[in-house]
């Protein structure tokens, strides 16, 4: 069997790009395939995820990346160009491969992908949420405007998806906002890393500090600014703990609200290369994104054992937790109150806070990779078939 990985760049750190390359490696490593990835974009210096020896990888050089750098006027005719060299590129090198799968994230090359004749099963796999993506706002149109546009961007990647042989999303929750592609839909979720997977939930867990851990990008969707709202209210309420927040990008915006609030227990870290390491040392996770593909991280606490809250977001957590199982939930994003009661709940009540954590340690194993890669292994074999 010979499948082909459409990823985009492997060189800067992010989820999507980490998930994919493991998916890749996984499948180079545990099975007979051949394994090929398309990657688009150009950067010196060595990958930040590293490929398997024996995966075939062409990198087709377009660069989409500086499009970001660029004004509206400059950016629009850019595209255009580079979108057709993409679609050029790419499909001449799928006809020369021969494929059996080809395998895309559903970025730019989805608006194309079908009408490649090369013979090969082509499977898309969304790593957002239908609640996130492909949503046009502009702050400076009517809210009417916004709201058409995305009706029509939205239909169009509707009739771009039936042409699929199968569409993969990471929820079932997500999968209920696709109803016009039930035929075709798959659910498989993204899987935590061997290394965070606990081994065993009756193992005692390592001393913890008196502190809550958060993780991801210092952006509005991440919701850090609803987390210090909460943390207002908890930080009188909890003597001798602490808030600690871990993300990449700029923490200054939350620096200044922290000092608004009049916080004093809150720690602003940088990115770490081994989050997991903090996750053993902490027993509470807070997570409060407004949105999310997944929230991969979530689980990644819970397989630490960490007592987790977080908000019913879409899309991830409702499939993830089942509040007051192994884990609470807060239904309504941005209800700053209850996540503050939920939060100090685990703060104060020691054997519902064990009881959570040892819950969670057992229910993550849902998403160990080996695990979820058999979901993928089964999926390709049917088209084998």
């Amino acid at each position: 069997m010979k499948i082909v990985y459409i990823i985009g760049g492997i060189h800067a750190a992010n989820g999507m790009s980490d998930v994919l390359t493991r998916k890749v490696n996984w499948l180079a490593t545990h099975t007979d395939a051949e394994m090929h990835v398309v990657l688009t974009e150009r950067h010196a210096g060595e990958p930040f995820y590293k490929l398997h020896p024996a995966v075939g990888v062409v990198n087709l050089g377009l660069d989409f990346d500086r499009l970001d750098t660029l004004p509206l006027w400059r950016k629009l005719p850019l595209y255009a160009i580079l979108q057709h060299r993409y679609r050029r590129r790419l499909t001449r090198y799928l006809m020369d491969l021969h494929a059996d799968i080809v395998v895309s994230a559903l970025r730019r090359d989805v608006n194309f992908l079908a009408d490649v004749a090369d013979g090969s099963r082509k499977v898309g796999e969304l790593h957002f949420s239908r609640a996130s993506y492909r949503v046009f706002h502009r702050t400076w149109l009517p809210a009417w405007v916004n709201r058409a546009v995305t009706r029509r961007w939205q239909a169009s990647l509707v009739a771009t998806l039936r042409r699929l042989d199968a569409f993969v999303v990471l929820s079932h929750e997500d999968a209920r906002a696709w109803p016009e592609l039930a035929a075709n839909i798959h659910v498989i979720p993204n899987s935590i890393r061997p290394d965070d997977a606990a081994s065993d939930a009756a193992t005692p867990a390592p001393p913890r500090q008196k502190a809550v851990l958060a993780a991801g990008r210092y952006t509005y969707q991440k919701g850090f600014d609803l987390l210090l709202s909460s943390w207002a209210s908890v930080e009188p309420q909890a003597r001798g703990w602490h808030l600690d927040i871990f993300g990449s990008g700029d923490p200054k915006p939350y620096v200044i609200r922290a000092r608004r609030l009049g916080l004093k227990a809150v720690n602003f870290h940088a990115a770490t290369p081994d989050l997991h390491a903090e996750m053993l040392s902490r027993p509470i996770f807070a997570f409060t994104s407004r949105y999310e593909g997944f929230g991969l991280v979530l689980a990644e606490a819970m397989a630490a054992g960490m007592a987790v809250v977080s908000y019913a977001c879409p899309c991830g957590p409702r499939d993830i937790v089942t509040h007051d199982t192994d884990g609470l939930l807060v239904e309504h994003v941005a209800d700053t109150k209850t996540f503050a009661r939920e939060l100090l709940r685990l703060i104060t009540d020691t054997d519902l806070r064990q009881r959570l954590a040892s819950a969670a340690t057992r229910s993550a194993r849902r998403y160990d990779e080996h695990t979820v890669m058999q979901q993928w292994r089964r999926l390709f074999a049917d088209f084998m078939r």
